[in-house]
């Protein structure tokens, strides 16, 4: 984690609690257009991704309230954050008890965000800032993949990964409000939430987000 990518979150996000999450606290933004645009000065790339570690996003927030009432899914168990972002269900998982807890991002800048918030909720979560879609599946006992079916070619990429990881006797829990690529002919609901986002992005404040497991 570089300290420039590190100041930036700490400049552009205030530490505050997550809805429905009792305890749970994450350096979240208030809007997400203008750090967007701060992003991409940052960057100096006008084709920056958005800013996804900001916010508490509805399948994420789904999976961590799962996580709250079935945290046997993860006790004592390795687990890997897909594509984390925040960090949030990372640290859910080391909330429940995992015996690990590592999480996955491409965005330094969400690098930043995991480690800040996992030291702000006393959770360890190692951070991986490569793309582990290039890879086969760690060696890990759980995948959680909160939101990462909100466009086509990540969605083309990740369901054949964790079709691999299924296959190599890990098990995988998904988290999603029902985005266009979600693929529910390969998913067994578990459970369903009324969660409340904390981006505009979203197209409503308070969503019905779904917990999922990977037939």
């Amino acid at each position: 984690m570089r300290s420039s990518h590190r100041a930036f979150v700490l400049r552009h996000t205030r530490l505050q609690a997550v809805a429905g999450l009792e305890g749970i606290r994450l350096h979240l933004a208030d809007e997400a257009l203008p750090l967007w645009h701060a992003v991409q000065g940052e960057l100096r790339d006008s084709d920056a991704p958005l800013p996804f570690w900001a916010f508490a996003w509805g399948g994420g927030l789904a999976l961590a309230t799962y996580l709250r009432e079935q945290p046997e899914a993860v006790r004592g168990r390795r687990v890997l954050d897909l594509g984390s972002g925040s960090g949030l269900v990372a640290i859910a998982a080391g909330l429940a008890g995992a015996a690990a807890v590592t999480g996955s991002d491409i965005d330094p800048f969400a690098e930043a965000a995991i480690a800040l918030n996992a030291r702000a909720n006393g959770v360890r979560v190692d951070v991986v800032g490569r793309d582990l879609l290039e890879e086969d599946p760690p060696d890990v006992d759980v995948i959680l993949a909160g939101d990462t079916w909100y466009e086509q070619p990540l969605a083309l990429r990740v369901l054949p990964w964790l079709k691999r990881a299924q296959q190599n006797g890990i098990d995988v829990f998904v988290g999603d409000p029902g985005r266009r690529y979600l693929p529910s002919a390969e998913l067994s609901e578990l459970a369903s939430y009324e969660v409340r986002t904390t981006t505009e992005l979203e197209d409503l404040a308070f969503k019905r987000a779904r917990v999922y497991r990977l037939r």
